[in-house]
């Protein structure tokens, strides 16, 4: 799946959740969004920001669960602000015109399916991740690589 297809996704779940402050947000712009968020530049996914999750702020099990196949623990407010960094839930929230508690709100529901999504099963941003390092050992070194 493109990682444009994604950020579509969660812009629909963002736009269609409980918080009137989302709805009738135009899809598009709110997927451009969430590129400016944990896109990459280059098309993919910004995993560093993630991964990095794993071994700082105690987010490691909630993080870890989005990647993997199974179910995705829930992230609160405070930890998505932590996770993503404050200033970029501001900035994310001010694009959208959108108060900074329910733009981290709308993240918290989103942001944990979409790297779901981006990183479990055959095709997946992941798996061609995994294919470009030279496997699972080629990952384990660049992330140790990572964290000297």
């Amino acid at each position: 799946m493109e990682i444009m297809d994604l950020l579509k996704m969660g812009a629909s779940m963002i736009e269609g959740n409980s918080n009137d402050a989302t709805t009738g947000l135009d899809i598009d712009e709110i997927a451009n969004a969430l590129n400016g968020l944990v896109g990459n530049g280059d098309g993919g996914l910004n995993l560093v920001t993630f991964v990095s999750g794993l071994s700082e702020n105690g987010l490691g099990e909630i993080v870890g669960s989005w990647l993997g196949n199974g179910e995705n623990k829930a992230i609160s407010i405070e930890q998505i602000t932590t996770l993503l960094g404050s200033d970029k839930v501001a900035a994310f929230a001010s694009q959208l015109g959108l108060s900074e508690e329910s733009a981290a709100g709308a993240l918290a529901e989103v942001v944990p399916e979409v790297v779901d999504k981006a990183t479990s099963g055959e095709g997946s941003i992941m798996d061609e991740m995994l294919s470009n390092v030279g496997g699972p050992q080629g990952a384990m070194e660049m992330l140790g690589k990572m964290f000297r």
